[in-house]
């Protein structure tokens, strides 16, 4: 094993011992959840103990309930009635806050949920980047709509506003990123917030509750934890909760909705599940797709929902494809995250192995086999990817959304055969399509455009540039979580209006002129 470097090694357990509600950090003194590492911290492996989290339930849920409808208080609160520019300051001043947590935070991305060192710092930059994007998109909006309009006769001031309580509930790959392209549109528009962090990646918030303390109103963010169903169910059994903001799978999705007793009034906000598919042309790079088909299969070992996690690959070139795509998996760097050059870490859940074997065994006894070197060999926090050839619809690697290290092949001699797959699939996120020939290539995007929401054309998939739109059809996805979109999945379109008369004219330009609402303005923010 190698040493650990003295900057990421746990000195001190970190015991979360406070939870933020009503814009207090209260001291908790209940029953604790210990928080383990898969990643073994001495010579013989053992799972290494990081610290312990409040292991919460219905009281503490009820608690937070109290404190975000309290806050919003309907419609009436501080936060809601807020001047945009006021409550973009607060954000400022988090995200200020925050980059002070740099280094602790990254170090606990890796300890967590094995993600490598580089993308650890990725991870946070990336974010600290998103909440500026979005204070910038927000003054944009906010400019756009600092003005009256008429029509028939009518002057009206359009705004964007905020829907009431929200929910949050982030994923544990990005437990980070993720999570917060969830709560800081919810919280910028104007909503108060409830926010349970993942199941891993959880220690990792502990550095920011300070700072989420001290730069937004009481009541305007409350974090609480626990599992799920001890905490999220009687949250959204309270009724109280206006929108559902979650990054995971629908079985949790769908769980939490029914739990809410009026559910034509709950907004949702999902990014779930995928099975997004490579197709790989006869006349593709081979080159570029392997390379591409290498870091959309295994960039942290699978675990996103935008890996591309079935290659559908040219019965013409699969011979040549399979054997280049195995050596380049079988030549990847295992190791622990902090380490120099390294590919392929540790999984965060200790069950994932046995999950991804049971995965392995099924396909091989139904005809498949494991075309590299390396495939499946185990350790007692890994199971090195397995290139698995040739897939058949009847295996559960074929069906199911592995998020971890296999990586099944399937050939195809009628392009029809994928699409046919691609409709049928419960699916429908992004694609990577390989291949030059414009006259195949443009009919295929013509099609494929209606079966996912991105088409990824000779790269792998991916969520972002943050710009760009992040949504899925069918299973996928419900709303769209781009830095613009987000904005308006966590608001709604409310304004004024005013028959256009000389009584009504003069009171709308007192209003204007008195600045005494925070709606009625047109004030430009700079």
């Amino acid at each position: 094993m190698n040493a650990i470097p003295n900057e990421f090694q746990i000195d001190n357990l970190l015991h979360q011992d406070t939870y933020l509600v009503n814009g207090e950090l209260k001291n908790w003194t209940g029953k604790t959840t210990p928080v383990y590492s898969t990643i073994s911290s001495t010579e013989n492996y053992a799972p290494t103990l990081l610290g312990t989290i409040p292991a919460m339930g219905e009281p503490e849920a009820s608690e937070v309930v109290t404190s975000a409808v309290s806050a919003y208080n309907n419609g009436q609160g501080l936060w809601p009635t807020m001047k945009v520019s006021d409550r973009i300051k607060c954000m400022e001043n988090f995200v200020a806050q925050m980059k002070a947590t740099r280094s602790e935070v990254v170090k606990y991305l890796m300890w967590e949920i094995g993600k490598s060192l580089t993308d650890s710092e990725k991870e946070f930059d990336r974010t600290v980047e998103y909440i500026y994007d979005t204070i910038e998109d927000y003054k944009q909006l906010d400019r756009d709509s600092a003005r009256f309009t008429k029509s028939q006769g009518v002057n009206a001031m359009v705004r964007r506003g905020p829907l009431g309580v929200v929910l949050c509930l982030g994923p544990y790959n990005y437990p980070l990123n993720e999570t917060f392209s969830l709560l800081i549109p919810a919280i910028i528009m104007g909503n108060t917030v409830i926010f349970k962090p993942a199941k891993h990646g959880v220690l990792l918030i502990s550095p920011l509750l300070a700072a989420f303390q001290a730069s937004f109103p009481k009541g305007v963010i409350n974090i609480v934890y626990g599992r799920g169903r001890e905490v999220a169910a009687p949250i959204m059994q309270s009724g109280k909760i206006d929108i559902l903001a979650l990054i995971g799978n629908s079985k949790s999705a769908i769980a939490l909705q029914d739990l809410h007793p009026n559910k034509n009034r709950l907004r949702l906000v999902l990014g779930l599940e995928a099975k997004n598919p490579a197709i790989i042309l006869p006349d593709a790079d081979l080159d570029l797709a392997i390379q591409e088909c290498l870091t959309g299969t295994l960039s942290f070992n699978g675990q996103r929902c935008t890996a591309l996690k079935v290659l559908y690959v040219h019965e013409t070139i699969a011979a040549e494809f399979n054997r280049r795509f195995a050596d380049k998996v079988d030549a990847l760097l295992f190791g622990n995250p902090w380490d120099k050059g390294v590919a392929l870490t540790p999984l965060p859940e200790r069950e994932k192995p046995d999950y991804i074997q049971e995965l392995i065994d099924d396909a091989t006894s139904k005809g498949a086999e494991i075309i590299n070197r390396k495939g499946g060999e185990r350790t007692e926090n890994y199971i090195f990817p397995a290139v698995l050839f040739p897939v058949s619809k009847t295996m559960r690697v074929y069906h199911e959304e592995q998020f971890g290290p296999v990586i099944p092949i399937l050939t195809f001699k009628d392009i029809q055969e994928p699409l046919n797959d691609m409709a049928e699939s419960n699916y429908g996120q992004q694609v990577s399509l390989f291949g030059q020939d414009i006259k195949t290539i443009a009919p295929l995007i013509d099609t494929l455009v209606n079966l996912v929401c991105r088409v990824n054309l000779n790269s792998s998939c991916q969520r972002g540039p943050d710009v760009y739109p992040f949504t899925g059809r069918k299973d996928s996805a419900v709303a769209t979580l781009s830095i613009h979109d987000a904005l308006r999945s966590f608001s709604i379109r409310t304004f004024v209006a005013s028959k256009d008369n000389a009584y009504n004219n003069a009171i709308l330009q007192e209003l204007l002129n008195s600045k005494a609402s925070n709606f009625i303005n047109t004030d430009y923010i700079l």
